[in-house]
């Protein structure tokens, strides 16, 4: 019997991306500018996935505020 898949803590910058459903470019802006937070392993970045909830749940706190 196959388990279910558990949600991963920590995704690929192209998976956030995709999550986001925006472009790999857009995502590497949003980190540089400091938007979202990114975790270093080694020499890879990866993102954790409550960042990306985060950035949401500010995006749409932004928006009810204006």
């Amino acid at each position: 019997m196959d388990r279910p898949e558990e949600p991963r803590e920590l995704l690929t910058v192209e998976a956030a991306a995709q999550r986001l459903s925006i472009g790999r470019t857009t995502m590497y802006d949003l980190i540089r500018a400091g938007h979202i937070h990114t975790v270093r392993i080694g020499r890879l970045r990866r993102v954790p996935a409550d960042a990306v909830t985060k950035y949401v749940e500010q995006l749409t706190n932004q928006h009810h505020a204006a």
